[in-house]
């Protein structure tokens, strides 16, 4: 009885941290147009300003027009749990800031810039800095990697933007005609679309994507996989059988944990993390409940 006491209330406190998880710091990277847009920090434990380890910067999805910093509040809190610093970004979107895509990729931009230039004060890498995002924000971090233009107006551009790795959650990385949201950006898409700025210079890459996605086609999908390893780059695709747009999402539980668990194994390989994906762990203190509803079958 003790035991199962014990368990009970580890789980409980574990679930006061992590259930709804909440970042650690919030620090504003850029004011602009009246908005002061954040940087919302999840450490790991017992972190230090004076260590030095990798970092992943997470951009929510939205579709340029909406969506929450909130959205990657969940990998950002396992990341932070395996060791790395998270970063889920606030950034401008259409429907509170009155902007246009091309400002999402601006923040974007400036978002990296401001991690690694105050790489230090947080702990972190300069030099092992991640991107990461879903949908639109999958967008926005495959940009900072392959798009040129969109930079901020007085912004120093010397400090790079680059991630050192991207991982993509059904990004929308094609915005031709045959992509997402060719109608919205026309007048720039070529420069815009990541698919069409590839270069060597791009960073390893792992794409999640589900085989009936919309938004980013499976095989516009695979053409950028052709293209970047054309350029000696490494791309990983998983393709998820029968899976939409969207379907990393927390709603879809055991999609949530398989792609975060398919993102471990990709930045363990390249040595950012060490050890084995600690994600059922992370998901059993997340959803304690599924564990009770076992329990009593």
């Amino acid at each position: 009885m003790k035991k199962i006491l014990f368990v009970f209330l580890m789980l409980f406190n574990f679930v006061l941290l992590y259930a709804n998880p909440k970042p650690d710091k919030k620090v504003v990277y850029k004011e602009i147009d009246g908005f002061k847009l954040s940087l919302h920090f999840f450490f790991p434990e017992n972190h230090k300003n004076t260590d030095k380890v990798p970092s992943i910067v997470f951009f929510h999805g939205g579709g340029w027009k909406g969506g929450g910093v909130a959205h990657f509040y969940n990998q950002s809190a396992y990341f932070a749990s395996r060791g790395i610093v998270a970063i889920s970004v606030e950034y401008r979107v259409e429907k509170p800031h009155g902007t246009t895509p091309k400002e999402c990729v601006k923040d974007g931009k400036s978002a990296m810039r401001f991690v690694k230039k105050n790489a230090s004060q947080y702990g972190i890498d300069p030099n092992r800095i991640i991107a990461g995002g879903g949908s639109a924000g999958g967008h926005v971090a495959a940009a900072t990697a392959t798009v040129k233009g969109f930079n901020e107006v007085g912004e120093d551009t010397s400090v790079s933007c680059v991630p050192k790795a991207l991982v993509l959650f059904n990004p929308v990385a094609d915005n031709s005609k045959e992509g997402y949201g060719y109608n919205r950006v026309k007048e720039y898409w070529k420069d815009f679309s990541p698919a069409h700025n590839l270069s060597k210079d791009v960073p390893p890459t792992l794409i999640m994507l589900g085989t009936k996605d919309t938004a980013f086609k499976p095989h516009l999908a695979e053409q950028f996989k052709q293209k970047m390893e054309e350029l000696g780059n490494r791309c990983d695709l998983i393709l998820y059988k029968d899976q939409v747009h969207a379907f990393f999402n927390a709603s879809n539980r055991d999609m949530h944990f398989l792609t975060l668990k398919d993102a471990d194994v990709f930045l363990t390989s390249l040595g950012y993390l060490k050890g084995k994906p600690t994600i059922d762990q992370f998901r059993a203190f997340l959803f304690p409940n599924e564990i009770l509803s076992k329990t009593n079958k």
